[in-house]
């Protein structure tokens, strides 16, 4: 069973500095990244002030508008509320969602973060197996983001099988990658631009080794996906347990710039 998922944080679907409606641009992007579930972030699902504003979906949620014609399945977690709306993380699934949990992981009141977890059964109807799927979106500050990931741990290894299948996907803004270590560590996962490196060779190991761990480092870099006209910070990642990685990539040029901030970070997985 083949996959391909991608996470993309959307910017609430707005341009940074005039906040002009750019949410078609969005959907054009997620038609082309064409994923079998795709991991949101800063999904604004209600904004009554855009609702007026032309280039806004004239009926429906965000969300809705963003799912419609390509995905049957959905959840989202809303994290920050306020006066004309709301915004967090979405997960759109063309496999069937059987349920989901959305949980506050803010730090401090300045920034609302959630973690929103969804389980979703995918293959045929006879052989169908449930995949665990954690959306998230850390904070700013590092110590805030490194009590983030120690809930997240805590959080799998209480919620998820230890043998079910396993995607966390997000923003995790870990420019230093103190949480790639510290989620590693915990929970035996690979990232995708690691994992979609080809393993050394048992020949002439050590300059194979040096030869693997080069590779390694320029897909890594190939993963970066801050800012999105001039990517150099890997802020988001794709996390998995159960899967073989095929293949990653990140789409790069002006146009994905004029969608968001962020570039997608898109895999494709082999469960």
């Amino acid at each position: 069973m083949k996959l391909r998922v991608a996470t993309y944080n959307i910017h609430k679907g707005v341009t940074g500095i005039r906040g002009r409606p750019r949410i078609h641009d969005v959907r054009m992007a997620l038609e082309a990244i064409d994923a079998d579930i795709v991991f949101l972030q800063e999904v604004q699902d209600r904004n009554e002030r855009l609702a007026r504003k032309p280039g806004y979906p004239v009926s429906g949620t965000q969300l809705d508008f963003l799912a419609t014609g390509a995905y049957a399945h959905r959840a989202y977690g809303m994290n920050a509320i306020y006066p004309h709306g709301h915004h967090g993380n979405a997960i759109l699934s063309r496999h069937r969602i059987v349920n989901s949990s959305n949980h506050d992981i803010s730090d401090h009141l300045l920034e609302r973060r959630g973690l929103l977890h969804a389980v979703t059964q995918v293959g045929r109807s006879k052989g169908r197996e449930e995949v665990h799927l954690i959306c998230v979106h850390f904070g700013l500050i590092k110590r805030s983001r490194l009590r983030q990931a120690t809930y997240l741990a805590d959080f799998v290894h209480r919620e998820v099988p230890v043998k079910a299948p396993l995607i966390i996907a997000g923003d995790f803004n870990d420019w230093q990658q103190r949480v790639d270590v510290l989620l590693r560590e915990r929970l035996a996962v690979n990232e995708v631009a690691v994992a979609a490196t080809p393993p050394p060779s048992k020949l002439d190991f050590l300059s194979r080794l040096l030869a693997w761990r080069s590779a390694r480092d320029a897909l890594v870099g190939v993963s970066r996906t801050f800012p999105s006209f001039a990517p150099w910070l890997t802020l988001d990642r794709i996390y998995v347990r159960g899967f073989r990685v095929l293949d990653m990539h990140v789409p790069q040029g002006l146009a994905w710039a004029r969608c968001s901030d962020h570039a997608p970070l898109i895999a494709e997985l082999e469960l």
